[in-house]
């Protein structure tokens, strides 16, 4: 199994820097009509699409040449997944145009179908679900659901969908209820004391050291800004607690950790093609922060990785836990008919170690 996604990834990156290199039109530079680099823009969807297909071909050579079948992709597209999937890819072009480009706000919100397919079926449905959904939101639907800036970011929407099935896999959104106060204390540490190294590595490398986030603590709106960024943190802490100790199911730790590390992954990725093929500006409600980084001093790339590494945490907690959400209140015997459901189902074992004493 680690073969095949070591050789899809090598292929994926071998086919990216070729047709970056050799094939790509990033000379155009920014189209003073449409207000970003709409040559790029289309080179870097098509050259991930080809890379992509193309991995997958990679990884279906093989799993053939070691099992003399397809199984492990053919199980994760069954009819209920097939069906699914065109429901999730048009929730995420709805909210995602909604939360981010109408409402204006600093999150996305466009991945709960993509980690949805993920979590139910596995990772390479997740991928196609995201991958696809940015495509037709760029390429297929007329206003008021198109989107310009879509399509180069569906390499990041795969990606989302990958790890969602890996956490699926990994048996991290499976329920853990019923804990006792003790073990929920220790999970919610443990969360914490990774979430918390993981953003403190991420400020220091990107934000520098101290607390002045945005460079400028004398200017007023900056101040402000910080200010709303320490309220968020606090918030998202006081409701991770209080949601994990009201339903007293140790799976809401995991989801956040999942969330968190989603986030940086997607900023990660994100914030290069953010920054040379739009110079920051995408249309959503994260433009005001990079203005923000850009007026405090940071160059175009800093200022999209900052922004990058606000906004895209939190909005991955918030969609993950969404998903987790869902995904309880499904009947048990619903969740179990998709191809990865018996992994989001609690089991016998889970029950009695449950039951142990503290």
């Amino acid at each position: 199994m680690v073969l095949r996604w070591l050789a899809a990834l090598a292929a994926f990156l071998v086919v990216a820097f070729i047709g970056i290199i050799g094939f790509g039109d990033f000379n155009q530079g920014i189209d003073p009509q449409a207000g970003y680099d709409v040559a790029g823009a289309n080179s870097f969807a098509l050259i991930f699409a080809i890379g992509l297909v193309v991995g997958f071909v990679v990884y279906a050579v093989v799993e053939y040449a070691q099992t003399r079948s397809l199984r492990s992709i053919s199980q994760q597209f069954d009819t209920r997944t097939i069906v699914l999937i065109p429901i999730a890819i048009a929730i995420n072009i709805i909210l995602g145009q909604t939360v981010a480009a109408a409402l204006k706000l600093p999150i996305y919100m466009d991945s709960i179908g993509t980690i949805l397919v993920g979590a139910l079926a596995g990772p390479i449905p997740g991928a196609l679900t995201g991958f696809a959904a940015n495509l037709i939101w760029t390429y297929v639907l007329p206003a008021p659901f198109h989107s310009d800036f879509a399509a180069p970011f569906a390499l990041v929407a795969a990606v989302i969908g990958l790890l969602a099935g890996a956490y699926s896999r990994f048996g991290w959104l499976r329920p853990r209820p019923d804990r006792s106060f003790a073990q929920l204390g220790l999970g919610a540490l443990v969360a914490l004391v990774v979430v918390a190294g993981i953003g403190w590595y991420a400020y220091v490398r990107f934000y520098g050291e101290g607390l002045d986030l945005f460079g400028t603590a004398e200017n007023a709106l900056f101040t402000i800004l910080q200010w709303v960024v320490v309220l968020v943190i606090v918030a998202a802490v006081v409701g991770f607690l209080g949601l994990l100790f009201w339903r007293r199911d140790l799976s809401v730790a995991y989801v956040v950790v999942a969330g968190v590390l989603t986030g940086i992954v997607a900023a990660l990725i994100s914030a290069p093609i953010s920054a040379n093929l739009f110079s920051g500006v995408t249309g959503s409600g994260t433009d005001f922060l990079v203005a923000a980084f850009r007026a405090a001093g940071s160059s175009i790339q800093q200022a999209t990785f900052q922004q990058g590494l606000l906004s895209d945490p939190v909005d991955k907690l918030v969609t993950f836990l969404v998903v987790y959400l869902i995904l309880s209140a499904m009947a048990r015997r619903t969740k179990a008919r998709f191809p990865q459901g018996e992994l989001l189902v609690e089991d016998d074992a889970d029950e009695d170690w449950a039951g142990a004493p503290a």
